[in-house]
């Protein structure tokens, strides 16, 4: 495994395997790991022989609960601005990998990781891992492309309703609302995914591009018109201090 910082790959044959996190905090990824996923994915991009890539969540506990919010703590508005411009970068950058793209989600995908899980292909997905978009609590005003992700899955009815509440949901209504491509017990995830890869690259490495790149055609049209738009404030700022400090004091036992 090669890594740089908390972002990592491993290469078997035509398969690279990208892990993010550390394996603490839930995986929890900061401003700079996110630039390093991306600039990843740029490298695995330019890979012709690549057949194939998993994401995954380092060691044995969470997917990524997201971005390390500790960073955001009494930060000026423009860092905030760009983290969340680090993330989006991140999130295309593995929508542009031009081969299949495989999420191992156990635990918990929050936040920017249910991101990191939906700008994948596939998601195959723990019976008790939970997944959603509890971020509305934080103050922060959920940019289009993350509204857009999780409606070209769920629909437009359960992106709301998870934008919404903030709640997490299981496997199994992952895969009930189209958030999951499979699901299986946990102790079953790691032999899902391999078959699943191996099914995937059983195939001519020329047909599944093409494969790829024509159901892309068909979502490059909204990715694009949302990535011109003028970015707006990530957050509203005031009220992400006062969450932080709660949650954080919380969690901690300091202020």
């Amino acid at each position: 495994m090669t890594a740089g910082g908390s972002v990592g790959v491993r290469h078997d044959g035509p398969i690279a395997t990208v892990r993010v996190g550390s394996g603490r905090r839930a995986n929890a990824l900061t401003t700079s790991d996110w630039l390093a996923l991306a600039a990843l994915c740029d490298e695995l991009a330019a890979d012709r022989d690549l057949r194939a890539v998993v994401v995954s969540g380092s060691g044995d506990g969470a997917f990524s609960a997201g971005s390390d919010i500790r960073e955001w703590l009494s930060v000026p508005p423009a860092d905030i601005d760009s983290a969340f411009a680090a993330m989006e970068n991140a999130f295309t950058a593995i929508e542009r990998l031009p081969v299949p793209v495989v999420a191992a989600v156990r635990g918990t995908a929050a936040g920017a990781g249910c991101q990191l899980a939906c700008a994948c292909d596939l998601r195959v997905v723990a019976e008790d891992a939970r997944l959603g978009m509890p971020i509305a609590r934080w103050g922060i005003l959920v940019p289009p492309a993350f509204a857009a992700r999780l409606a070209l899955l769920t629909g437009p009815a359960a992106a709301r309703d998870l934008l919404f509440t903030g709640r997490l949901v299981d496997g199994p209504e992952a895969l009930r609302l189209g958030l999951a491509s499979t699901c299986v017990p946990e102790a079953e995830l790691d032999d899902a995914v391999a078959a699943l890869v191996a099914s995937i690259t059983a195939h001519p490495p020329a047909a599944i591009r093409a494969a790829k790149r024509s159901v892309d055609a068909l979502l490059t049209p909204v990715r694009e018109r949302l990535h011109t738009a003028p970015p707006g404030p990530a957050a509203d700022y005031p009220s992400m201090q006062a969450a932080l400090r709660t949650f954080l004091s919380r969690v901690t036992g300091t202020t």
